[in-house]
């Protein structure tokens, strides 16, 4: 299977993009510019302008668009000055504006249409509230208030018919039953930082969260919120959408440093499944087209790619392979990066016309080849129709496929990437096998031919001359024949006593147990910062040690209170931002109370600031001025700890510095 990618350009960037029901059009909104293209095989072809009219106002600067799941003809668009428009494609008028709502105070990020309903649209802004549309009505039936700065992304699950998903900048995740808009029933701390969207899995009830911490996490919302993937990128995520047909694969976008579209398999969490680098600048929206193979995407540069029937993976001969996997994506894959650092064009094409010659024989013997070009990163279990090798674009031993580069590629090309796959020899073992199957746990290289190790690790380069002692003083040393023309003595060949048959799977070493009996003894001998500090660097590695999350919790909590006794208050702070313990890491969202103490006899007053539980004095709260008992709002001064209702004091100093008890502390405020 081929890839065909076509692509557009228009006035100004698009924000947003939006696939009708049956995937035939597509809608691109940003400030400037709102249109709808019919999508044909390889191109586009504008269908509606929908900025038009006389009053060209902020109503078409649109942060983002969602089109109709039912209604073809009905869409909706999140505008910059805090209105929700709904558009009509079926007004017989040049303007499709149909109605405008005006209830958010801020700026609408998001909009969404409900999956049965067509009638009803949510919206999501920056003033922190989300509110749900009747289109029957024309007004905003219900307002959730979300407590929160604001409300980046909204989405009505698919699963369940009341209930939506909120996430907001302060990297919480709530979920909302429309029929109760007092409050939530399930929220939850999902992200460092501020989360800038979500998406419901299709087939379960998995709901994905991007953030700007960089990561991208896979929440399971069966019972209690739990995160079972982490994915970690190289930048703040701005957009993600799970890949339709595929259950752990997901799309995403990034809002600054990478300009790539990046599809992940979540049980892999730090290498991306497949890359297409055809955006110049930041992408800003993907949307699939209802198949594993297409998808669309816009950027900040006013264009919009369509890669469609894109093979994004092919196994390479039967199953015993099952994680060579490969790419369709034309011009997007640099070579030199997938290669050790240093690599030539010369080496490159040895290298091509090895693995030609090795796939070759392997297709002669019965193995399936694929003809595709692109970026690989493993895999899963799914498969598509096989295609004979091509000499040109071919996938080779070092588990990449590559094509016969140019004389002037390596300086056209040069490698930008951070790392390489390995520092070895280009083609340490042409005529082996390599099997990566179970993700990379277990590995083995075998050969079909016995192969012996060479007698010498280097090959000598002159003869060893003379100059050593004589050898009857070795009685060890081995026969020599000596050269007398020459001067020089030769080292009789002797033969290699070491024949391997195959290279034994290596035993991979598992630490888990060492780390927890480390944590247990750095706990045992009270250190418990260190016992700490490593369940930190763990990350997710956590869940691989046998320590309940009891005890787990009680380590923070000591360790935070050891903290806060030392007054090292930021440094708690960062401990429970970092907790992976939600009674822990909510200790921050909790009010904090100060006690006063009772002038008299130094007990704490709990119930009432004015009256002493145990000495029943009211002299700490009487006012330096009136001389009566403040039982509401009272102020003092810290150095002299005299002071008085907050209004007689505000207007004593006015007009005076000293204290108006006449204890002569000099109480400006400063």
């Amino acid at each position: 299977m081929t890839s065909r990618t076509s692509y557009i350009t228009q006035e100004g960037p698009a924000n947003a993009l939006a696939l009708n029901k049956d995937n035939s059009q597509v809608v691109i909104a940003g400030r400037n510019v709102f249109k709808i293209f019919t999508l044909l095989d390889d191109k586009f072809e504008e269908f509606c302008n929908l900025r038009v009219g006389k009053n060209l106002n902020l109503n078409f600067s649109c942060n983002d668009v969602a089109w109709n799941l039912i209604e073809d003809h009905l869409l909706a668009t999140a505008a910059t000055n805090g209105a929700v428009v709904v558009w009509n494609l079926n007004r017989p008028s040049r303007s499709k504006q149909e109605h405008v709502f005006i209830d958010h105070k801020r700026t609408v990020n998001k909009v969404s249409f409900h999956t049965s309903e067509p009638m009803l649209l949510i919206s999501g802004s920056q003033d922190g509230t989300m509110k749900c549309f009747d289109l029957r009505t024309k007004e905003a039936t219900k307002t959730f208030y979300s407590n929160t700065e604001s409300v980046r992304d909204v989405q009505f699950s698919p699963h369940q018919a009341h209930t939506f998903a909120a996430v907001s900048e302060n990297g919480q995740v709530q979920l909302w039953d429309m029929r109760k808009a007092d409050k939530y029933f399930q929220h939850f701390t999902a992200h460092s930082g501020p989360i800038f969207a979500c998406d419901w899995h299709p087939e379960t009830t998995w709901l994905a969260t991007a953030s700007r911490d960089k990561t991208i996490k896979v929440w399971d919302l069966t019972a209690k919120p739990s995160c079972d993937f982490t994915i970690h990128t190289i930048a703040s995520v701005g957009r993600v959408k799970w890949r339709p047909q595929r259950k752990y694969h997901i799309g995403s976008c990034a809002l600054v440093v990478d300009c790539g579209i990046n599809v992940w398999d979540i049980r892999r969490p730090y290498i991306p499944f497949a890359s297409f680098n055809e955006h110049k600048d930041v992408a800003t929206g993907i949307a699939w087209r209802g198949d594993p193979q297409s998808f669309l995407s816009t950027s900040r540069i006013s264009t919009i790619w369509s890669i469609i029937k894109t093979c994004f993976e092919n196994p390479l001969g039967s199953n015993n392979n099952p994680t060579r996997r490969q790419v369709s994506e034309p011009d997007a894959v640099n070579v030199m990066n997938l290669l050790p650092i240093g690599t030539n064009n010369d080496q490159l094409n040895s290298v091509f016309d090895n693995d030609v010659r090795s796939l070759q024989s392997e297709s002669a013997a019965g193995a399936a080849t694929t003809a595709t070009t692109g970026m690989i990163s493993g895999g899963d279990d799914e498969t598509e129709t096989d295609e004979p090798l091509d000499n040109n674009h071919f996938t080779g031993p070092y588990l990449t496929n590559y094509r016969r580069l140019p004389p002037d590629y390596g300086k056209r090309h040069q490698p930008k990437g951070d790392f390489s796959f390995g520092e070895c020899e280009l083609d340490p073992l042409p005529n082996s096998i390599i099997d990566f199957s179970n993700g990379g746990d277990n590995f083995a290289i075998c050969n079909d031919n016995n192969w012996s190790l060479p007698k010498e690790a280097f090959p000598l380069r002159h003869e060893i001359q003379n100059r050593s002692p004589p050898p009857e003083q070795f009685p060890n040393h081995p026969p020599e024949v000596n050269n007398e023309d020459t001067g020089s003595i030769l080292i009789e060949d002797q033969p290699c006593q070491l024949v391997i048959q195959c290279v034994p799977k290596p035993t991979f070493w598992n630490p888990s147990s060492l780390v927890e009996n480390t944590l247990r003894h750095h706990a045992n001998i009270k250190d418990i910062q260190t016992t700490v500090s490593i369940l930190l660097a763990l990350g997710d590695k956590r869940k691989s040690i046998n320590i309940e999350i009891a005890l787990q919790e009680h380590w923070l909590l000591e360790y935070i209170d050891m903290l806060g006794k030392f007054k090292l208050w930021d440094v708690a702070t960062k401990i429970i931002q970092l907790a992976w313990i939600s009674s822990v890491s909510q200790l921050n969202q909790q009010s904090t109370t100060v006690h006063t103490c009772c002038s008299t006899c130094t007990k704490s007053l709990q119930r009432a600031g004015w009256l002493c539980d145990r000495c029943h004095s009211s002299k700490h709260a009487l006012c330096s001025l009136c001389h009566q008992v403040v039982k509401g709002i009272y102020t003092w001064c810290q150095g002299c700890s005299h002071g008085g209702h907050i209004h007689h004091m505000s207007e004593w100093f006015e007009t005076n510095k000293t204290c108006p008890t006449g204890c002569g502390h000099l109480c400006e405020y400063s």
